[in-house]
């Protein structure tokens, strides 16, 4: 007698493994990234500096740049008369502009110049720019025009370029000697270097206004607040021996203390660069300071 089948009636189903899609050779290499950074630290801030808006200066409230005339005929030989209409506060820098109207040279119209203000300068007062103005505060002249000492600002480097040497409030530029065989002036930089531009290199008379900003102590933490939000996200600045070894390569430790030699090569990997970077010396300067030649 036959055995009757009892998986018959049984239903047979198909067992099928489900698998996940194979990655791609970029999506592996993402994969691969992941798991190193999970075993790393985190970008540390030197690493984010430049990502994002938080990062770049606020220019919404900047006026204008502030330059020279363009270059022209008018004032290589002769010269012409502007007027001070105003004085206004830019939010980007320390020194105050002034709007100065000029005559447009060849056209019935007025064209208004923004310049950076010099001590002594104010509203209505007549601004001479062009080689045959006279020696006075606030009147733009070519180097070579001005005799040995005269005290500028908003020095051309290059003739024509409308101004890039002190411009920062309260600084100053000395005309050291001039080269007439070679069309060379040596002049003073604030910072006590000596530099050679061209004698056409056009400057403005006077110090730049608002000497001695810095000089002021802010006193308290919300007025360093105030300074810092109009610029980027630079304040308060959390000192790297503060933080975890995982946040900086100076943190962590049973007491603050980098740990480790302060320079770092300037061929560090990203991450590595924190404390000095690339120092050609540390420590105090001692003994007499040179002036830089």
């Amino acid at each position: 007698m036959m055995q009757p089948n009892l998986m018959a009636s049984v239903p047979q189903f198909k067992h099928s493994v489900h698998r996940r899609p194979s990655l791609t050779k970029h999506q592996a290499a993402q994969a691969s990234i992941y798991r190193e950074e999970a075993t790393m630290g985190r970008v540390i801030r030197n690493q984010r500096k430049g990502r994002g808006s938080i990062f770049t200066a606020n220019t919404r409230l900047n006026k204008a740049p502030a330059k020279f005339r363009n270059l022209d005929y008018a004032e290589r030989h002769g010269y012409l008369r502007g007027v001070v209409r105003e004085i206004v506060h830019d939010a980007g820098r320390g020194a105050p502009l002034a709007k100065v109207v000029f005559r447009h040279p060849y056209r019935f119209k007025q064209v208004t110049e923004t310049f950076i203000a010099n001590e002594g300068m104010y509203t209505g007062q007549f601004i001479y720019a062009g080689k045959k103005a006279a020696l006075t505060v606030g009147n733009v002249l070519p180097l070579g025009e001005m005799p040995e000492g005269t005290v500028v600002s908003n020095v051309e480097e290059k003739v024509g370029d409308r101004g890039t040497l002190g411009r920062t409030s309260g600084n100053y530029i000395t005309i050291v000697g001039h080269n007439p065989d070679e069309g060379k002036t040596r002049i003073k930089l604030p910072s006590g270097a000596k530099k050679v531009v061209h004698s056409k290199s056009r400057g403005m008379i006077g110090i730049v206004a608002g000497g001695g900003r810095t000089d002021k102590p802010l006193l308290k933490a919300s007025r360093a607040k105030h300074k810092f939000a109009v610029k980027r996200n630079s304040w308060p600045k959390t000192r790297g021996v503060a933080m975890n070894p995982v946040d900086h390569p100076h943190g962590g430790g049973n007491h603050q203390h980098i740990g480790k030699a302060s320079t770092i090569s300037r061929y560090a990997a990203q991450g590595q660069k924190a404390g000095l970077i690339a120092a050609r010396r540390t420590g105090l300067l001692r003994g007499t300071q040179k002036t830089k030649e």
